[in-house]
């Protein structure tokens, strides 16, 4: 059975949708998708990731796409707005395992530029004893090295961790290395899951 639990961030403690923030700046939403999907895309933002900052990042992509300057800018300059807030349920759980005295743990593929805000959002990354974040560490899920390096900062073995995350593809790479996990699509299924693990 694990003993600590470790957590992502973005969908699993504060929902974070880049939709949130373009869906004021384009009207139609054929605009919205074609932008998110062609010009900002995921594959694009996973550089800020790894370490890129948003001032680099965007000059990649300004002279291809000068249309939408100001748009590209608002990545940065209007990130906060992504943001809809904390999950209930994720901050009760981090709450309630606290107060049951369980060791939490975070690895989140995010820029260093955003981790202090973002870690501003709830009063649950508080509870976390450690953080292993991309832009910071130089390691991305769902590649081994970032488990590993969770393992030897927090001087955990795999299956002393629950890793609960949004995303399948990071949910499948910690479990081949030996974790349990928790894929985290309905927050209320969230508890039942450490309850069933002993962790309530």
């Amino acid at each position: 059975m694990p003993k600590a639990v470790l957590w992502d961030f973005g969908n699993v403690i504060v929902r974070w949708d880049p939709r949130t923030l373009y869906a004021k700046i384009f009207k139609e939403p054929a605009e919205l998708d074609r932008f998110l999907s062609h010009v900002c895309t995921m594959d694009w933002h996973m550089a800020h990731d790894a370490g890129v900052t948003f001032a680099e990042n965007r000059e990649r992509l300004l002279p291809k796409h000068p249309e939408y300057a100001e748009a590209i800018h608002a990545w940065e300059a209007r990130w906060w707005e992504m943001f809809s807030g904390p999950i209930p349920e994720t901050e009760a759980a981090i709450e309630a395992l606290h107060a049951r005295g369980v060791p939490q743990y975070g690895l989140s593929n995010i820029s260093h530029e955003t981790l202090e805000g973002t870690m501003a959002l709830s009063p649950a990354f508080a509870r976390l004893k450690g953080v292993v974040a991309s832009g910071v560490d130089g390691v991305t899920k769902p590649s081994a090295e970032a488990f590993q390096l969770v393992c030897d900062r927090f001087g955990l073995a795999p299956a002393d961790i629950l890793f609960v995350d949004d995303s399948a593809k990071n949910i499948a790479a910690a479990e081949q290395l030996g974790l349990d996990v928790h894929h985290f699509t309905d927050p209320a299924a969230l508890r039942p899951a450490l309850e069933a693990r002993g962790l309530l």
